[in-house]
């Protein structure tokens, strides 16, 4: 079993503006603010369109929604902060 639950929910859209040039390689999100442990799920990149990632840790429960354009400034991972702090993934 992966530790992370990664669902793609499709807005079946194109992308409507260039991707943003300081990225072009994707970008790594933290959500975590800082707080420690924290984990990081690698996300299917590039994303297909305009689209959402639902992201949630089997071991602790945390999530996010992460949004999606369907280019190469997508985001590729994603940091969430970890509510075990006993664990670390």
């Amino acid at each position: 079993m992966t530790t992370f639950k990664v669902v793609w929910i499709d807005r079946k859209r194109e992308p409507q503006f260039p991707p943003d040039r300081a990225f072009p390689d994707g970008k790594d999100c933290d959500v975590s603010h800082g707080v420690k442990p924290a984990c990081k799920a690698t996300l299917p990149y590039p994303a297909k369109r305009c689209g959402l990632y639902y992201v949630e840790c089997r071991v602790c429960g945390k999530n996010a929604v992460i949004t999606t354009a369907g280019r190469a400034d997508d985001p590729r991972s994603v940091t969430l902060a970890c509510d075990k702090p006993e664990q670390q993934h």
